[in-house]
């Protein structure tokens, strides 16, 4: 079922590049800064048919990835809260290209403001991701420490679901604080990867 909301998802992407072809420009506006505003710029073609074709690309990936893993036993015990957050991905994605599609269509908004909740639903399900996912080598917190060792991998991937979550909730900050709002998404997000990955490595010092 999911799967198959996920191919309509691309389809209607690759659907919708083609209904509004003649109507839009030659240019099109494709990046905005951190105030919401327009800063780069794309041909009609590729405006319209990156995010499907990126889409479709990470479709045909993430199947390939539960079959070539080694630990792919492991993905399966997870499997239903990976194809939750599969289907997550897509819809963010198709969010994002009904945002692109509707500024270039002439509605005017800030754009990181309608980012931000996204964002915010986005790091609250890699929260629950993270703590249900087991070793693997693909989908998770993987670095030395905790694919060699099921403690710190444990142990690592709880205290990252926390952080996540707490990252959810500043992400969502950005609705009140539009001026800081880019910023309250990438910064908490960033320290705590660095710091979960700091963690895992003491960790990993502390059992050996």
């Amino acid at each position: 079922m999911k799967r198959n909301i996920t191919i309509l998802l691309i389809l209607l992407s690759f659907s919708i590049g083609i209904y509004f072809y003649p109507q839009m420009p030659d240019t099109i506006a494709s990046h905005w800064n951190s105030q919401g505003e327009v800063d780069g710029y794309m041909s009609k073609f590729w405006g319209l048919f990156l995010m499907p074709i990126i889409s479709l690309f990470l479709f045909f990936l993430f199947l390939f990835i539960p079959r070539i893993d080694p630990l792919k036993e492991n993905i399966k015990k997870f499997k239903k809260y990976f194809d939750s957050f599969i289907l997550l991905l897509f819809v963010f994605l198709f969010y994002l290209y009904l945002l692109t599609i509707s500024w270039n269509l002439g509605l005017r908004f800030n754009m990181v403001q309608f980012l931000v909740p996204a964002f915010g639903i986005l790091f609250l399900y890699c929260s629950k991701l993270i703590e249900k996912a087991e070793r693997n080598w693909f989908i998770g917190i993987r670095n030395p420490w905790t694919l060699s060792n099921d403690e710190v991998w444990k142990k690592t991937h709880q205290v990252g679901s926390q952080l996540f979550r707490i990252a959810g909730f500043i992400a969502f900050g950005g609705l009140v604080l539009p001026d800081i709002a880019i910023f309250l998404v990438i910064f908490p997000a960033l320290f705590f990867v660095f710091y979960i990955n700091l963690y895992s490595y003491f960790e990993y010092k502390k059992i050996k």
